[in-house]
């Protein structure tokens, strides 16, 4: 049986049906912005927002190095923030998430990289999530693991 959460209905008051998220759908919701807010604070050079999207013992993966995960979230960290800067948009597409329990999911997604000055290159990829919903409610991801499907 899935629960309702009502958003918007006042007190005793029978909501719209537009007004009913279940669950799953919220949590489906959180998981999709995450993944959009991953790119964002990755094209931003945020490493303290990227880390924090991870377990204390998520695994990241990027797409052009697939068998070379770093591990744990002060690693994760010092990965995006070592790295050099550039000028990237990474488009994120296709987002499919399957809750695995109420705290467990799994996710793929496309991922469209473009980087250099005028975007001229371009890479086109997939991420294999496993995310955790942890006790501060936030879902966070436990690993991210892209791969290339070719590069343009």
């Amino acid at each position: 049986m899935t629960r309702d959460v009502h958003e918007g209905a006042s007190a005793g008051a029978r909501p719209d049906s537009s007004e009913c998220v279940t669950i799953e759908q919220a949590s489906e919701q959180a998981i999709v912005k995450q993944i959009h807010r991953f790119a964002q604070a990755n094209d931003a050079h945020d490493h303290d927002t990227l880390a924090a999207m991870f377990t204390q013992d998520g695994a990241f993966a990027r797409p052009t190095a697939p068998d070379a995960p770093v591990r744990g979230r002060e690693a994760i960290r010092a990965f995006f923030r070592d790295r050099p800067a550039r000028r990237t948009r990474h488009v994120m597409a296709n987002i499919v998430v399957d809750l695995v329990s109420p705290v467990c999911a799994q996710a793929r997604s496309y991922v469209v990289l473009y980087s250099g000055e005028r975007g001229e290159n371009v890479l086109v990829g997939d991420f294999e999530d496993e995310l955790c919903l942890e006790p501060d409610g936030v879902w966070r991801f436990a690993r991210r693991k892209g791969s290339l499907a070719f590069d343009i």
